[in-house]
């Protein structure tokens, strides 16, 4: 007898008939379970950007606003609006100060998991703590498989967990590679999908607008784009083919690559085919880098989120059409939004108008330490969260509190700085209604060695960041679009306040499987259908 996939889960199922089954959601009973469920991330995607440009969508955005449930008030709760905390946020339904996933640089790093090809340090999920979706999906079925695909690590390795599954990113040499964590080797579907040298047709291609430019509205010619440099349409990728391997992130082609990835593993592991629950996790990342570049007022993001809309209808179309369209479930959310440029949104001539420099203040309170013998890192500011090792202090005699408190009031003399905040303070703030505080309680893990928690006034940059970007806790670094569409699916445009924690838990519950822990977010049960 040939022993497949199929009736190794047969004889798992009838096996498990013999104990208690648990049990199933009213909204997972009224039709035969998804085999296939897409979990899209759009890298820095605001959701006001789906109400501005919806006439120009044709594609995935306009099948997803008309056929499926579109959240356009949903919030990160967090403060660390950056990549790492969002993906694993998403697809968890849990908080940074849960999943352990607090910032960028202490997210997915892991010299002991080296790359098997590529540029870059080692990457793994060795930091996220818990379950994600997908490990609830598997403990109700162990055949259920994941891929997870993206152009940058951490947006392929979070959404999956700690999970062991197909997960791949891009390399930055024109290849997509994964971390030792994963595998030994490369499959040969990989493999074959590097050797067919997809940068290739890309070398010293010009990036002109989709549309005519009479259909954008945003002047072309800003020459705070792109810090002053290649901001006027057409873009040009050199050239040459070392150099075109990082500079390929700016381009629209990374995502539509990124998609041809996704789906030529699809193919190769028979993801969705059934009978089983798998997981697809796609994260296209160009908007956030376009949007780094150029800012979220650019002609080129608007250019960007139209070709979005058109590699999203290119991907549903082919799932579509590769599996049963009506066991398919799709969710779309971003990880962040993004702020304006200081320059755009603060009058004047001052190159440095809009910008807070704590960092002498750092240095200056490291410096203090040292001459009392106390290592400089003891002390470490990162994305607006200070740190303080109080045993190093204790052992020198140095009282930490005294430090704290004095650091504290220099921060807060510092124009553009709107709080700074004892994270001690911050539960009680939080309970009273205060949403900053919230957040920043939402974004730091109970064993953090967390002091302060340090806020800008809104649309204030760090001084050191000359490109647009996010990272505070207000609302427009916050702010993402949730979409979701399938079969249990009660389309419409819904307005009531949402989480970024709630689409895991409403996927579970689509799917009938109960979350494995305690999970932070709610199931939206305004948007699915009831028998």
């Amino acid at each position: 007898m040939l022993v497949t996939r199929s009736t190794l889960r047969a004889s798992a199922i009838a096996a498990s008939m013999l104990c208690v089954a648990p049990a199933v959601s009213r909204v997972a009973a009224q039709a035969a379970p998804p085999t296939l469920v897409v979990l899209i991330t759009v890298d820095q995607l605001r959701p006001d950007y789906l109400d501005k440009w919806s006439s120009q969508f044709i594609g995935g955005f306009a099948r997803l606003l008309k056929q499926g449930a579109f959240f356009r008030n949903a919030t990160h709760d967090h403060a660390t609006t950056e990549t790492a905390p969002g993906h694993a946020t998403l697809w968890s339904g849990r908080h940074p100060s849960h999943t352990g996933v607090v910032l960028n640089e202490i997210g997915v790093p892991d010299p002991q998991s080296p790359l098997l090809l590529g540029r870059g340090g080692g990457a793994s999920p060795y930091r996220f703590r818990g379950s994600a979706l997908f490990d609830w999906i598997r403990t109700g079925d162990q055949f259920s498989r994941a891929l997870s695909v993206a152009r940058k690590d951490r947006g392929a390795i979070l959404p999956l967990g700690r999970a062991k599954q197909s997960v791949y990113w891009y390399s930055g040499d024109g290849r997509f590679t994964t971390s030792r964590y994963y595998a030994d080797t490369l499959p040969t579907w990989v493999q074959q999908f590097n050797a067919r040298d997809f940068l290739k047709p890309y070398l010293g291609a010009e990036w002109n607008t989709l549309l005519p430019a009479s259909q954008y509205p945003e002047k072309d010619s800003v020459a705070i784009e792109s810090q002053g440099k290649d901001y006027v349409f057409p873009h040009t990728l050199t050239a040459d083919a070392r150099a075109a391997g990082s500079l390929f992130t700016e381009f629209p082609w990374m995502d539509e690559v990124t998609v041809d990835m996704a789906l030529a593993g699809v193919n190769a592991l028979d993801l969705g085919k059934g009978p089983t629950t798998d997981v697809l996790a796609v994260s296209l990342s160009t908007t956030d880098g376009i949007g780094h570049r150029f800012g979220p007022d650019s002609r080129e993001l608007h250019d960007q989120v139209l070709r979005v809309d058109r590699m999203l209808g290119r991907l549903i179309d082919s799932l579509y059409k590769l599996r049963d369209s009506t066991r398919i479930v799709f969710a779309l959310s971003s990880d962040h939004g993004v702020s304006p440029l200081p320059e755009v949104a603060f009058p004047g001539a001052d190159p440095n108008r809009g910008r807070v420099n704590p960092q002498p203040l750092i240095d200056a309170a490291r410096s203090a330490l040292a001459a009392r013998g106390v290592e400089g890192d003891a002390l470490l500011l990162q994305a607006g969260i200070v740190s303080l090792d109080r045993r190093r202090l204790a052992a020198k005699g140095v009282n930490a509190d005294s430090v704290v408190t004095a650091l504290r009031g220099r921060l807060l003399e510092l124009p553009g700085m709107l709080r700074v905040d004892r994270v001690s303070t911050l539960a009680a703030a939080a309970a009273k209604g205060d949403v900053i505080a919230r957040r920043w309680l939402h974004s730091i893990p109970a064993d953090f060695q967390a002091e302060l928690t340090v806020t800008f006034k809104p649309g204030y940059y760090w001084y050191t960041t000359r490109y647009a970007t996010h990272g505070s806790p207000h609302e427009l670094d916050a702010r993402i679009p949730i979409l979701l569409m399938g079969p249990m699916v009660k389309p419409g445009r819904y307005t009531k306040p949402v989480y970024s924690v709630d689409i895991a838990p409403t996927l579970a519950e689509m799917l009938g499987i109960p979350p494995t822990e305690k999970v932070d977010g709610r199931v939206l049960t305004e948007a699915l259908r009831r028998p």
